[in-house]
């Protein structure tokens, strides 16, 4: 597969670093799996991932919400085209235990 198969998200990441060099900066991946897809990751980073679904104008009604991890993950998930390809943002989050819950460690112990 030549590196041209992948010329749609490399060109959405090379404007993504011009126009919104000044957001948060995400994991980025790209894929010989699926060469047309960029995919912008972020980690305990709701906030940035909430900036940058606002930069690329992907409404609040098309984020995906799921929970996994045995309910300690939370998972956002939004999908919009850009130069040409698809963009996958991803979020993932820690969710907290409960008051009072203890951790595996303790259990354990």
């Amino acid at each position: 597969m030549p590196l041209s198969s992948m010329a749609a998200p490399l060109m959405a990441l090379r404007i993504f670093a011009d126009e919104y060099r000044h957001l948060p900066a995400p994991c980025v991946w790209i894929s010989t799996v699926s060469p047309d897809l960029l995919e912008l990751s972020f980690y305990d980073d709701a906030d940035g991932f909430e900036i940058w679904c606002e930069a690329l104008r992907i409404r609040p009604e098309a984020v995906q919400h799921s929970v996994q991890g045995d309910g300690r993950t939370s998972v956002m998930k939004a999908v919009t085209n850009y130069s040409g390809g698809p963009v996958k943002l991803i979020c993932f989050t820690t969710i907290p235990a409960p008051e009072g819950t203890r951790s595996r460690v303790e259990v354990g112990s």
